[in-house]
């Protein structure tokens, strides 16, 4: 949630930079006026107190002195029924303050290019190069079937469109991949590893910025408070709300392994084959809380620690900046780290790392304290998939694999997989 001092201060620049990001945020024009209201009904309620209380005084000393008490009684009755009506009024203004607020995305940082959507996301590096075939390689979801590894047709059987049976190797190799991610982010990273509930309460899904805008994609419990995840996000970095930290504590970095869950509307059409886009999957989740002045440097390093397991891997991608018209609802910035899939002939998101500055920590009122007697300051938080597991299991069998229909299993997943070839 953005700073309503700064919104009111900034008021014409704010609403330009968001409304870089393809919106008409107009509206915020609004919140000064309301703040305006808000603010002469608090000095009116303060003003009305405090004459209450010295009314009040007033009637003991003049009832000592026998003095007629009735005006001032019934002044101090008006006041009574007055307040009430100025609390009502206020919290009347503060709710809409609050939604107009919670609508609102993150202001882009301004480093970010400009743009509406995806094609003016900028190439910031990339790593290895696609692979030339001396053969035509198939599609992950081809070989997958060819091999008895994938079962679409059951999953969509017992689930329903987008929902697949991983078996045997591909089952175990999806396995050995969520273990090297979780070995190497916590043993070579120094994070710490964290098993998440998958089903989180509304008060969460708000913090993280989830709702309002994206509730037609989350799964909702019926006639419950319960939301199922679609990110290890949610659950992890609500793990502090409404707390204050000690200045020792941060940064704190966690890892965690959870199924997500997506009702994917709005992609009708899109990546229809494979297991690319599916209702749900596997991840690894980076979460970092961090003081305000480390937050651009703990982005840098947290993709390239999301970075760290594709070069292990040995598989090619480049890291883009997302523009402006790109970037999430409640990031700053956004780096998207895309691998090689030979399929698409192209690169294909696998991980997104973003800094979300004090926005996700004023939804959350998570704050710190840098000593003991110091005034309690606003977090920062960042997140960023370690990587999503699904597509890292299509991005190994497309580039690995063999004339001959095997493939190849990566070096750094041998001992996890217990063979060096899936057959």
């Amino acid at each position: 949630m953005l700073d309503i001092k700064y919104v009111r201060e900034h008021l014409e620049e704010v609403i330009e930079r968001l409304n870089t990001r393809n919106g008409d945020y107009s509206y915020l024009r609004e919140i000064p006026v309301l703040d305006e209201k808000r603010r002469a009904l608090i000095k009116e309620g303060d003003e009305l107190k405090a004459k209450r209380n010295s009314d009040s005084k007033l009637i003991g000393t003049y009832k000592k002195e026998g003095k007629d008490t009735t005006e001032l009684m019934a002044g101090i009755q008006k006041i009574k029924d007055r307040i009430p009506a100025i609390d009502t009024e206020l919290e009347k203004i503060d709710n809409q303050i609050r939604e107009m607020l919670l609508k609102t995305p993150n202001l882009p940082d301004k480093s970010l290019p400009i743009g509406k959507d995806d094609t003016f996301n900028t190439e910031v590096r990339r790593w290895g190069e696609p692979r030339k075939f001396d053969f035509e390689p198939l599609s992950h979801w081809d070989l997958g079937t060819k091999l008895g590894y994938f079962d679409f047709e059951r999953g969509v059987k017992v689930a329903g469109p987008r929902f697949t049976f991983y078996k045997g190797a591909f089952a175990k190799l999806e396995r050995s991949i969520m273990m090297l991610m979780l070995d190497t982010h916590t043993l070579e990273s120094g994070y710490t590893e964290i098993l998440p509930p998958y089903l989180v309460n509304t008060a969460s899904m708000y913090g993280t910025g989830q709702l309002p805008k994206f509730a037609e994609d989350a799964y909702n419990i019926k006639d419950s408070d319960l939301w199922l995840i679609s990110t290890a996000e949610i659950p992890v970095t609500n793990y502090f709300r409404d707390e204050i930290l000690s200045a020792d504590q941060l940064p704190t970095k966690f890892c965690a392994y959870s199924s997500c869950f997506r009702g994917e509307a709005g992609s009708a059409g899109r990546d229809t084959r494979g297991i690319i886009r599916q209702h749900q999957f596997q991840k690894v989740e980076l979460v970092k809380f961090v003081k305000p002045e480390d937050s651009w440097d703990a982005l840098e390093s947290l993709t390239r620690d999301a970075e760290k397991i594709l070069q292990k891997l040995e598989l090619p991608y480049h890291v883009v900046t997302l523009s402006t018209g790109d970037v999430g609802f409640s990031s700053a910035k956004t780096y998207d780290i895309e691998v090689w899939l030979p399929s698409y002939n192209s690169y294909k998101e696998i991980s997104s790392c973003s800094n979300f500055l004090d926005y996700q920590a004023r939804r959350m009122n998570i704050r710190f304290r840098r000593d003991k007697d110091s005034k309690p300051e606003l977090v920062h938080t960042l997140n960023g998939s370690g990587l999503a597991i699904g597509r890292t299991v299509a991005a190994v069998i497309e580039n690995y694999q063999n004339a001959d229909g095997t493939i190849t299993v990566p070096e750094a997943l041998r001992k996890y997989m217990g063979t060096d070839l899936i057959k």
